[in-house]
């Protein structure tokens, strides 16, 4: 029969994995945007730079796998965790005012994580997808424009920010990025054990910095290239 210490054990792993996957998205999320940035810096090394991506076999076939697989198991265990925290409040929120005690972002972890994979699912159709089906459908192994006239990957990414709803898609989804990120980033360093005290001014300011910035970069990125290119 499991004991209450076993269910403990169980509900600090469930968190602890939780995080680590938090840690190895937001470590992506960073390369993914460094990555983007050139393209409006330089669009030459933004081309060369994903036709590596692109054409590695380690990050396609090892890292591309585990990152899917990080995504997914990401948005389950948050749902998992949800649920049970859920089910584990012995008073109703309507009674508890929980806004006393903790910020709209942690009460709505699940809520803005659901709308982040939603433009995720999005961000698949628009770029993955069409990946996939050059490589490996229309056999377009070289990363060139059907005209030879150099690669494909600025010309794709800047033709998507063309249309300005598919614009006003994307910064509405960074922002509930930037919204789950105030959260997410402290409390996966609380879910690995660093709490103490004199940490917390220096990680919370970290989650700031992380959760603005990276996202907004990610709107200029997109309000760019539909200024340049409309």
């Amino acid at each position: 029969m499991a004991t209450k210490s076993g269910f403990l054990k169980i509900s600090v792993a469930k968190k602890v994995a939780m995080a680590l996957s938090g840690f190895f998205l937001m470590f992506f999320l960073l390369q993914h945007c460094t990555i983007n940035m050139l393209s409006v810096i330089s669009p030459d090394t933004f081309n060369e730079t994903s036709h590596f991506m692109g054409t590695n076999a380690l990050v396609q076939y090892l890292l591309q796998p585990v990152l899917i697989f990080g995504v997914v198991f990401h948005l389950l265990m948050g749902m998992v965790l949800e649920q049970k925290n859920r089910s584990s409040r012995t008073i109703n929120y309507a009674y508890s005012k929980p806004a006393a005690s903790s910020s709209w972002m942690s009460r709505n972890m699940i809520i803005t994580g659901i709308m982040v994979m939603l433009f995720l699912g999005l961000h698949f159709y628009d770029f993955w997808l069409p990946e996939v089906k050059t490589k490996f459908i229309d056999g377009n192994m070289t990363g060139m424009l059907a005209d030879g006239s150099g690669f494909r990957y600025y010309e794709e990414l800047t033709h998507k920010f063309v249309d300005p709803i598919r614009v006003v898609i994307y910064v509405v989804a960074f922002v509930f990025l930037s919204l789950h990120l105030m959260h997410g980033f402290q409390s996966s360093f609380q879910s690995v054990g660093i709490r103490k005290n004199t940490w917390t001014p220096l990680i919370q300011k970290l989650s700031m910095i992380y959760a603005v910035v990276i996202p907004a970069a990610f709107v200029f990125i997109a309000i760019y290239h539909h200024l340049a290119h409309h």
